[in-house]
């Protein structure tokens, strides 16, 4: 005897998620035809940006999903009773790295915004050609009326 249905629940890794909504972004603002060509040299593109950069969007989306969640992964580390030279260096390189997210952030906010501002341009425009081409089709199909009226 078969069960029709399973309570098992698939987890998607961390990141992930994020690594596809990017790559549904750029497929949707550049209309391409060859999708899995294209989903190629995207996934390309960021590996070179991920070794050029040393910054991985998967394992920062990751991040903000955990501090969206349960706010474990931008938690503040206690500052350490003993100063040992070398937990002072790791706090100073981290809080290099903090201040390169919050850089991050803030480019990431902008494109975000470029992105929305593009979107309502292009949607302005396509709606701009579609009653452009309305007005066309009603023109036409006033002069075809009064040709068969003048008949």
């Amino acid at each position: 005897m078969s069960i029709p249905f399973s309570n098992t629940h698939y987890r998607i890794p961390q990141g992930f998620g994020n690594l596809l909504e990017g790559l549904t972004r750029e497929i949707l603002r550049e209309q391409p035809d060859n999708i899995p060509a294209f989903a190629a040299a995207y996934f390309e593109s960021l590996l070179e940006k991920r070794e050029k950069t040393n910054f991985d969007p998967a394992e920062w989306g990751s991040k903000v999903e955990d501090r969206f969640y349960n706010n474990h992964a931008f938690e503040e580390q206690e500052p350490p009773e003993k100063s040992d030279p070398k937990q002072e260096e790791s706090q100073i390189s981290g809080k290099e790295e903090e201040t390169s997210v919050t850089i991050l952030d803030s480019s990431e906010e902008d494109k975000e915004k470029e992105e929305v501002a593009a979107v309502k341009i292009q949607a302005a425009f396509r709606g701009h050609i579609a009653r452009e081409e309305a007005k066309k089709m009603k023109t036409n199909s006033l002069q075809n009326e009064e040709k068969e009226e003048n008949k």
